[in-house]
């Protein structure tokens, strides 16, 4: 999507011309090729990434399922298009700009455009919540993922300012 246009786009939602300055928040450009990586269980909707990223991820699943955890891929690519989607829908709704920008990334900044971002759920856990740091996957992922490529990028008091993510990893090879 050309500059312009996304600036044009951020605008319009009110999302203030300095954002991904102000937050240290690099834009990303869309994924141009992607794999199904799995479906999310809740819904059946396909999980896609890069090849590379997909491969990492069913390495680190199988890895997890191997030492008895469960990995669940809730979401990944996301869509610039989509991010407006999600973000019109929450104010449709009602919900203050800046609650949302706590917990959503402005379109072109979000690491779900990249096909490198991956929403991580557990059996017991598959609500994209705060309580999925209680999980069994949770606590594998904190000592494990590195060693796949994956990082949390939004941990407790992010230089960031999004909100406490900890189903969200991205791979960072």
């Amino acid at each position: 999507m050309a500059t312009t246009r996304l600036h044009d786009l951020r605008r319009a939602l009110g999302i203030p011309a300095d954002y991904g300055a102000s937050r240290g928040m690099p834009a990303f450009r869309e994924a141009r090729r992607l794999v199904l990586a799995g479906r999310d269980p809740t819904d059946g909707k396909p999980v896609r990434l890069t090849p590379a990223a997909a491969r990492a991820w069913r390495r680190m699943r199988d890895a997890a399922a191997a030492e008895g955890v469960t990995l669940l891929p809730l979401s990944g690519f996301r869509s610039i298009a989509r991010q407006t989607r999600l973000i019109r829908r929450h104010l449709a709704n009602g919900r203050p700009l800046d609650d949302i920008l706590r917990y959503i990334a402005a379109p072109g900044y979000s690491e779900h455009h990249t096909g490198r971002a991956l929403d991580i759920g557990d059996p017991a856990d598959t609500s994209v919540e705060e309580s999925f740091a209680r999980t069994a996957a949770y606590r594998w992922l904190r000592r494990r993922a590195r060693t796949f490529g994956f990082v949390m990028t939004y941990p407790r008091g992010n230089r960031h300012g999004i909100g406490y993510e900890p189903w969200h990893w991205c791979w960072r090879p």
